[in-house]
């Protein structure tokens, strides 16, 4: 799991809990969630950037009302270089999704989370 768990922290800039946690209970089972991940957040030639598919999660993750999940993103985003346009239009893509009571839930949070990190 080594291997695979070390490829992931530098693809993605830390070790999933899902690795760490499958890694406990078996070494192909780890090996085989760090081959998802790196599938899915791998960049490819004529596919998303790294900050797009971060943009697009944290649109879910908003949209799904998973509050600390969009907070992390949000991070990673930051990290990434996303403007503050385009955390809103993921914001508002939310909404839309989601709907307004999401939208009410989880706008405190990351409007705060935006001020703290300089947007």
């Amino acid at each position: 799991m080594e291997k695979a768990a070390n490829e992931i922290k530098e693809l993605k800039g830390f070790l999933p809990r899902s690795i760490a946690y499958a890694g406990q209970i078996n070494e192909d089972f780890a090996e085989g969630i760090a081959g998802l991940y790196k599938a899915v957040w791998e960049e490819r030639e004529g596919g998303l950037s790294i900050k797009q598919k971060h943009l697009i999660v944290f649109a879910v993750a908003c949209s799904s009302n998973n509050i600390q999940s969009a907070a992390k993103i949000l991070e990673r985003l930051h990290k990434f270089g996303a403007t503050k346009m385009e955390i809103t239009d993921a914001m508002m893509l939310a909404t839309w999704t989601g709907g307004i009571q999401h939208f009410t839930d989880f706008s405190a949070v990351i409007l705060k989370e935006m001020e703290r990190l300089g947007y």
